[in-house]
């Protein structure tokens, strides 16, 4: 048996003994690192729905002060958001409701990391313009990429340690292994006994 607070991880035949607290609670703390990312987003997906943010965000997507290289990017969702500015804001605002639940309850993960990351740098590069105009006023290059980024994190943490105990995909992927391709980057490993000295490992 392991002494108190070591824990063992074993993969193609090699043994890492792992220690302290980070590792003890390591399933604990991804589990809540990824509700409160998807808190986060249920809010932000929320407000999109207050009265007064269609007309107050009317308007709000335009290349003021880019580069002239930036304005046809910016002139082309001008004129499609501008256009129907409240399709796009509700639109944008229930794929976040979507995101955050998703993360709350850790359902479909792979593609929520994949499409949030996505859907972060799609806020970042249109209504945050690429975090522009910079000048001497300047004082970040905006929330989208740092969440990109974070969804990046997500992914590694997914590809790390494997299926989540505390998450919807791990309860379905009991009844159905195949879910895992949709919800896991690293699904759960299939354990087979090792073959005896001189006996098939069928038998």
């Amino acid at each position: 048996m392991l002494p108190a607070g070591k824990n063992v991880e074993e993969s193609t035949g090699t043994t890492v003994e792992v220690k302290g607290w980070w590792p003890r609670n390591a399933q604990v703390l991804k589990t809540l690192f990824r509700m409160l990312f998807g808190f986060i987003w249920v809010i932000d997906g929320s407000l999109k729905f207050a009265p007064g943010f269609v007309g107050a965000f009317a308007g709000s997507v335009s290349g003021d002060g880019q580069p002239a290289w930036l304005q046809g990017w910016f002139t082309f969702w001008a004129n499609a958001v501008n256009g129907n500015t409240a399709f796009w804001v509700y639109l944008t605002g229930s794929l976040e409701l979507a995101l955050g639940l998703a993360l709350l309850f850790g359902f479909m993960r792979k593609i929520a990391y994949v499409g949030g990351a996505l859907l972060s740098l799609f806020i970042w590069a249109v209504p945050e313009g690429f975090g522009g105009p910079y000048g001497p006023g300047s004082t970040d290059i905006g929330t989208g990429a740092m969440y990109s980024l974070l969804f990046l994190s997500l992914i590694l943490i997914n590809a790390t340690y494997g299926p989540s105990k505390w998450s919807l995909d791990y309860q379905i992927e009991k009844r159905f292994p195949r879910w895992a391709a949709i919800a896991e980057f690293q699904p759960r490993a299939k354990v087979t006994a090792e073959p005896v000295a001189g006996k098939s490992a069928t038998t």
